[in-house]
């Protein structure tokens, strides 16, 4: 009998697969097609403190191996999703769940995490500083060491659960991004968010995406994601939830050989509703394929 369940900073979680943000909704389209309470945890749609609509259309484009994505943080805003959404939540998905947070200033993801902190079914504040879609937050944040470092300082100074910092790749050294937060306070990290990238169209010579540039996001980000990865979790001491491309369970265990605690599944939920389903119920052969008898074990091991 193997083992899947993994501490995710002091959460049990019964396996290591989390749908990730932006790709899985608050979860109510999903949990008609299978229980989602399978799932380890699920972090759900980023929420910033105002409603947002997000960018113009069009926001998706196809790329081989993947998607590019602009879709520019659309969001009804917290005070919806705390009176609506999560309450509506209780009935479908019972266990803790991820709030992912984004902002346009430190006062505005201080506000937005107090707010989510106070909710009982968050077991874990993911604060986003990597989106690239928008202009003026996220990545802005995501890009500089010091500048994350503020951000994970002062969210940790008005919250108790604890904060993972979700980082970007679309930087020089991603480790002393990852540094400085754990040295704020940080009590894990989320990476990698999406790739920038853009398309244009042959046909009218003009960008694809109305934003021109977006995230790209797929099985072709995996090996940058799992390189980030490894190099972050043998820098910090801090846990790290992997994620880029996962998008299976053999996926999941090279992810968590190279240093993530849990794993996170983001575009290939859009591809197979089903994908976190088939990924847990595939990872005792897995494991038994490799003779892993337990997932903790093999954290970081690579």
């Amino acid at each position: 009998m193997v083992n899947l369940s993994v501490d995710l900073c002091g959460l049990r979680l019964s396996n290591p697969v989390i749908p990730a943000s932006g790709c899985f909704g608050y979860g109510k389209e999903f949990a008609e097609y299978y229980d989602i309470n399978i799932l380890g945890s699920f972090s759900f749609k980023g929420t910033t403190l105002e409603p947002r609509f997000g960018n113009p259309t069009p926001r998706i484009a196809e790329t081989p191996c993947g998607m590019l994505n602009s879709v520019g943080l659309q969001n009804p805003g917290v005070e919806y999703v705390i009176t609506h959404e999560l309450p509506e939540m209780k009935a479908y998905f019972h266990k803790p769940v991820i709030a992912n947070v984004s902002g346009f200033s430190i006062e505005e993801y201080v506000k937005t995490c107090t707010l989510l902190d106070a909710q009982e079914q968050v077991g874990i504040l993911e604060v986003n500083v990597s989106c690239p879609n928008v202009h003026g937050g996220g990545m802005a944040f995501g890009t500089s060491a010091d500048s994350a470092a503020a951000v994970t300082k002062a969210v940790k100074a008005v919250t108790k659960k604890p904060v993972f910092v979700k980082l970007s790749p679309n930087v020089t050294d991603i480790v002393s991004i990852a540094k400085a937060c754990e040295d704020a306070g940080a009590d894990g990290l989320s990476l990698i968010n999406t790739l920038l990238g853009m398309r244009i169209d042959l046909k009218t010579r003009k960008p694809i995406l109305a934003n021109t540039m977006g995230g790209v996001s797929g099985p072709a980000v995996f090996p940058v994601a799992l390189r980030m990865v490894y190099q972050v979790h043998k820098a910090v001491k801090i846990p790290l939830m992997g994620m880029g491309g996962v998008s299976s369970a053999k996926d999941v265990i090279e992810m968590m050989l190279a240093g993530a605690t849990a794993v996170q599944v983001g575009a290939a939920n859009l591809v197979n509703p089903f994908v976190c389903k088939e990924i847990i119920e595939a990872l005792p052969a897995e494991m038994e394929k490799y003779k892993i008898t337990s997932l903790e074990e093999i954290i970081g091991i690579s």
